[in-house]
């Protein structure tokens, strides 16, 4: 799902794990964010001559002062809210022109990385963040997903290190993890492939219409606590 529309999978990822029992509950985040490391690095690799490389140095040094900040925000305030605002941000990014007028001078790389990579140690469905942005600088498909999958990897990756500076052990789930990486990098390439059979603009509809659905699942699930 991802490797066609460059979003989704991720959060489909997390919500099913759960369920098979195999993970316990302080595995589940560092599992998925390994996970979504490969998937998103091999769906950038097949993709990476559509990927937009000057915008990854602005990115990566938000992210990096993204998830200092964050991590240690979790330790004064309570971040219980913040799903909230992202799904408003995306809603109202999509959908409303003064809105996009009014952010234009304020919105770039540096503070979606910021943002992106700093709330990802919380909230689960931060990439729809830079799939936003894109999508109004882009029109090709595979720029769009093939960057959006870079950026990503980029915040998976520094995600993990901190689980490894926090002492979580990946080697104890070794086999889980080699199945569900073999099987995140065969779904980028088929994605890839089936990519590029969808017309372009029935894809940035359906890219829109998925982001908002998952907007508003972060604020349905707020709402409903």
């Amino acid at each position: 799902m991802a490797g066609v529309v460059g979003i989704g999978g991720g959060m489909m990822l997390i919500a099913i794990l759960p369920s098979f029992g195999l993970l316990p509950l302080n595995a589940l985040i560092p599992v998925h964010a390994l996970t979504q490391m490969s998937s998103n690095l091999s769906r950038a690799l097949f993709g990476w001559e559509a990927v937009k490389t000057e915008v990854i140095p602005k990115f990566f040094i938000g992210s990096l002062l993204g998830i200092g900040f964050f991590a240690g925000l979790l330790y004064i305030v309570s971040l219980t809210y913040v799903p909230l605002f992202i799904g408003v941000y995306i809603l109202l990014s999509l959908w409303s022109h003064t809105f996009n007028q009014r952010i234009r001078h304020y919105e770039n790389y540096y503070l979606i990385g910021f943002l992106q990579t700093g709330l990802s140690i919380v909230v689960g469905a931060t990439g729809p963040l830079t799939m936003s942005l894109l999508l109004k600088e882009y029109e090709d498909k595979d720029i769009v997903v093939a960057t959006g999958a870079a950026l990503m990897s980029i915040t998976h990756t520094l995600k993990v290190i901190v689980f490894l500076f926090f002492g979580f052990v990946f080697w104890d789930y070794l086999w889980i993890l080699a199945a569900m990486i073999t099987g995140a990098v065969a779904g980028s390439y088929a994605g890839t492939q089936l990519r590029g059979k969808i017309d372009g603009k029935r894809f940035v509809m359906v890219l829109k219409v998925l982001l908002s659905a998952l907007a508003v699942k972060l604020i349905v699930g707020i709402m409903l606590k």
